[in-house]
């Protein structure tokens, strides 16, 4: 049984994302090449690796024992391409970093971009995820770090304060909610809204607060950025949630008034979060410090 580092990558990209055909996409395989090679790995080892329905792909027993190795191999391939690229004429690594939409749209994009100028031979894998979400990917040693909401419980994990935010309301200035200093989310589901795309973190942990309040979010427009939210919801299609930060800026060229939300979740505290400093690969610990620092 010999498995290379591009089976083991590809095999890990596909369970984390849950389906062949992503997995493949993010591995940079065409799908056939992909499937190919996950079935000639459950030939070499005599059993299945994945289990294949309509909703994607889980791995079985033998696919999670062989995932849990495949992230510690990866993980010291990785550590090891660093370690020499210093002997190359320049270190060499990329960082896996999962962060929830407030901190992905409003915070990080200027922090990293200062970090990658500094690192000119690093490379960062971003995604957006939900903050917990990000808790239990981090646990398993899907990623290098997180950037989740300081409400949720971190466990085990290292945790470190990164930023402070809150999500308002955003209404045209002639709306009618427009002269109100404070609301409360449930006050607002008769309203149509516009938001973000429904594969956004932020917008399924929306849908989930109004669906435990017992009531649909009216999405009329589904949307790329805040930015593009704000300039509908100027345009008095629907009102739109966005964090502080963003409705201050697009204000002083948009006609938006933002409305402060009372619910307690509007807060934001955003929290780093690693399974460890000391496990770290070297580059990773530079940009928590950097992200710490910054």
């Amino acid at each position: 049984m010999r498995f290379d580092l591009a089976d083991l990558g590809l095999f890990r990209d596909v369970v984390e994302a849950g389906s062949i055909t992503h997995g493949a996409a993010r591995a940079h395989l065409a799908l056939a090449a992909a499937s190919t090679r996950i079935r000639n790995m459950e030939q070499a080892i005599g059993a299945p690796l994945l289990l294949r329905g309509r909703q994607g792909v889980t791995p079985t027993q033998a696919g999670r024992t062989l995932l849990q190795h495949a992230r510690t191999m990866l993980q010291q391939a990785e550590r090891l391409r660093e370690d020499l690229g210093a002997y190359a004429g320049g270190l060499a690594g990329q960082i896996r970093v999962l962060s929830n939409t407030n901190a992905l749209t409003e915070f990080l994009p200027e922090a990293l971009s200062s970090f990658l100028t500094a690192h000119p031979h690093v490379s960062v894998d971003l995604e957006e995820r939900l903050s917990d979400e990000i808790v239990g990917l981090i646990a398993e040693g899907v990623a290098d770090l997180g950037i989740v909401a300081g409400t949720v419980d971190a466990g085990a994990l290292e945790t470190y304060p990164f930023r402070k935010d809150r999500f308002v309301l955003v209404v045209a200035r002639d709306h009618p909610l427009a002269k109100r200093a404070r609301i409360g989310f449930a006050q607002v589901l008769d309203s149509d809204f516009v938001g973000l795309d429904r594969a956004s973190a932020l917008q399924r942990f929306l849908a989930d607060k109004a669906a435990r309040i017992g009531r649909p979010l009216r999405l009329r427009v589904q949307l790329r950025s805040f930015d593009a939210v704000c300039r509908l919801v100027e345009c008095n299609v629907g009102i739109g949630i966005v964090p502080e930060t963003t409705a201050r800026r697009t204000a002083r060229a948009m006609g938006i008034v933002a409305v402060a939300l009372t619910d307690p979740w509007a807060v934001r505290d955003l929290t780093i979060c690693v399974r460890g400093m000391h496990e770290l690969p070297p580059f990773a610990r530079l940009l928590v410090e950097h992200l710490r620092a910054a």
